[in-house]
């Protein structure tokens, strides 16, 4: 296992990038603990995939280091970082059995068959592959066999890091729960080094204790899941985290406080903010926004059930304001007047959480 630090990273596909939009990655600095578990969060193309490859050796970045407990290994191949790294598609070998396809990385590495077995059936226990040790891998369903790509990256015990880019693609929908409640089992046992790359925020939120988000080569956000859904910093960590995202609201300050459609609009950080210049947003979340009866006056355009609750879209001043309800709490008609959480309500300018 190893901490894992990004120094100073920037890279471009480009031989002589010229302007910020011809870097994939932008400014990065990171330090990964030892033994921790992390998600890189982000939606195609903001740079996860260039990130991942830059940690595994497979691309050496433009500018900057990477060390693994602090040991410099920018200029290491991919071979030399004893690093283990699970795909999208299974990566294994039909016509072995599902023990032989275990015991290929350690059996290449040289181990004695006695710590061989004793590694391939600890995993196979843990993946509850157990009883399909003898079967040819090419009978197993894909689930199966992306359950014997995960245990070839976790049967090594000298790995530094263990990469799963989007390992779960292939999976059906109602076994993918079943598998990231797997993998989050097996980092609390086996404690290593772990990086999910996914666009999935489910799957990043369930999976790791930090997420680093992503956007256009750049870290937004890197906190926990809690922080990420109470606290965004950014307004696209808002919009991308939840479902339905977060209310995003022009607002003027007037007097030190934010106004929207004629109203003071209580906020968390408004104390912080200081001028009028930037765009100014206040930001909340559907869940802290709720009826009352005196507010932000608005209209009701639609209400959606979404199972345990429903999503209620409503309108005001041409913006538009979702909340969710519980089962059984009872939609006014037409007209309501809508309450913000102060608590839970900040205000933005030009994207940035104001501090």
């Amino acid at each position: 296992m190893a901490k894992i630090t990004l120094d100073n990273i920037r890279h471009s596909y480009l031989a002589r990038p010229e302007v910020e939009e011809d870097w994939a990655l932008k400014q990065l600095d990171v330090v990964w603990a030892d033994g921790g578990a992390y998600a890189l969060l982000g939606p195609s193309g903001c740079g996860k995939t260039t990130l991942l490859n830059i940690i595994s050796g497979l691309l050496k970045p433009s500018e900057g280091r990477v060390l693994f407990d602090d040991r410099d290994v920018t200029e290491l191949p991919p071979d030399q970082r004893q690093i283990a790294q699970v795909f999208q598609f299974p990566v294994i070998y039909d016509t072995m059995t599902v023990y032989d396809n275990l015991a290929f990385p350690l059996r290449n590495r040289g181990i004695g068959e006695t710590e061989v077995d004793a590694r391939v059936r600890q995993i196979a226990a843990m993946l509850e592959l157990s009883e399909r040790l003898n079967t040819r891998a090419s009978g197993l369903t894909a689930d199966g066999k992306q359950k014997i790509s995960l245990g070839r990256g976790l049967v090594r015990s000298d790995v530094n890091v263990i990469m799963f880019d989007e390992p779960l693609t292939v999976i059906d929908p109602h076994l993918k729960w079943v598998l990231r409640s797997k993998l989050k089992e097996l980092h609390q046992e086996l404690r290593r080094t772990m990086i999910y790359v996914t666009h999935d925020q489910t799957e990043a939120l369930t999976f790791a204790d930090q997420v680093v988000v992503m956007n256009l080569g750049e870290v937004v956000q890197i906190g926990t899941p809690v922080d990420l859904f109470e606290r965004p910093q950014h307004t696209f960590v808002g919009h991308f985290i939840g479902s339905p995202g977060m209310n995003l609201l022009p607002c003027e300050m007037d007097g030190g406080k934010p106004v929207f459609a004629g109203r003071t609009i209580p906020a968390a950080n408004a104390d912080a903010v200081k001028a009028n210049g930037g765009s100014l947003e206040i930001g909340v979340r559907p869940e802290f926004v709720s009826f009352a009866e005196d507010g932000i006056p608005v209209q009701i355009v639609k209400v959606s059930d979404a199972g345990r609750f429903r999503i209620v879209d409503t309108s005001a001043d041409g913006q538009s304001i979702k909340l969710l309800i519980g089962e059984g709490q009872g939609v006014p008609s037409g007209g309501a007047c809508l309450r913000f959480d102060p608590d839970r309500t900040r205000v933005y300018r030009d994207g940035w959480m104001v501090t």
